[in-house]
C-alpha cells in the first residue's frame, strides 16, 4: 500500500508540480488550498506525511500545526518561502519534523520526504521504561511515578531517544541529528538547552536523579 501525502499549499502551481512528482514516486496524494481544509484533513490521521505551508489562507500553517499536535502525531515538513531561524525554531518547537524553504529541489524535498517515512516505520510502538519514568510514542504521554510529564515536541522525541538508549552517552551531535535534523541551523548550543529544559521538568520537579552530562561527550540518562 503507498504512503499518503497530504499538501497544504494555497498556491496551485507549486501544489500541483508536488503533487505529480510525488505520484510519479507511487505516493498517493490529496490537497488542500487552505489552513481549516487542511487542519481537517490532518486531524483525520489518514496521512503519513504532511506537506505544510506557512503562509496558508483561514488559518496559518503554524497555528494549523499547533492545533493538529492536540491529536495526531503524523510527521510534518514545512514548505514554505519564510526562511528566517526564528520562523524555523517556531516550527519545529511546534512538533515539525523538518523545514524547506522555497524555492526547493524536488530531489531535495523527496529525499527529505523518504528519510521522515522511514524514521516512521522504525518508530517503535511500545511503551519505554526506565524506573518509575515511561514514555508511550504512540500515546505521545511521558509519566513520572504515574503523574503526568508536559513535554513540548523537542523535548519529548530528546527524551525519548534518551530512554531508548538508558546507560548509553548520547553524543551532542548525534542528539542533534537525530531531534532536529541534520541541516538545523538555529544556535548550537540547543542540546544542551533543552537538556535543561528536561532536567526542570524531570530531575528538579521530582527531586531525582536521571539525566547526566559527561563533560566533552554528551549526556546519558541513567536509572535512579
Amino acid at each position: 500500500m503507498s504512503d499518503r501525502i497530504l499538501i497544504v499549499e494555497d498556491e496551485e502551481r507549486i501544489a500541483r508540480f508536488v503533487e505529480l512528482e510525488l505520484r510519479h514516486e507511487g505516493y498517493a496524494v490529496d490537497k488542500a488550498a487552505d489552513g481549516r481544509t487542511g487542519l481537517e484533513r490532518m486531524e483525520s490521521g489518514e496521512y503519513d506525511l504532511v506537506l505544510l505551508d506557512i503562509m496558508l489562507p483561514g488559518l496559518n500553517g503554524l497555528e494549523v500545526l499547533r492545533r493538529a499536535r492536540r491529536t495526531v502525531d503524523t510527521p510534518v515538513i514545512m514548505l514554505t518561502a519564510r526562511d528566517t531561524v526564528m520562523d524555523k525554531i517556531t516550527g519545529l518547537d511546534m512538533g515539525a519534523e523538518d523545514y524547506i524553504t522555497k524555492p526547493f529541489e524536488i530531489e531535495e524535498l523527496l529525499a527529505r520526504i523518504r528519510v521522515r517515512l522511514r524514521k516512521t516505520e522504525r518508530r517503535a510502538s511500545k511503551a519505554l521504561e526506565v524506573g518509575k519514568l515511561s514514555l508511550d510514542p504512540d500515546r505521545h504521554t511521558v509519566h513520572y511515578d504515574g503523574h503526568p510529564v508536559e513535554l513540548t515536541h523537542r523535548e519529548f522525541e530528546l527524551l525519548k531517544i534518551l530512554m531508548e538508549n538508558e546507560g548509553i552517552v548520547m553524543a551532542r551531535s548525534t542528539l542533534m541529528e537525530q531531534v532536529w535534523g541534520y541541516d538545523y541551523m538555529g544556535e548550537t548550543n540547543i542540546v544542551d538547552v533543552y537538556m535543561r529544559y528536561l532536567r526542570s521538568k524531570l530531575d528538579d520537579a521530582y527531586g531525582v536523579k536521571l539525566l547526566y552530562t559527561v563533560r566533552g561527550v554528551g549526556y546519558v540518562l541513567r536509572k535512579e
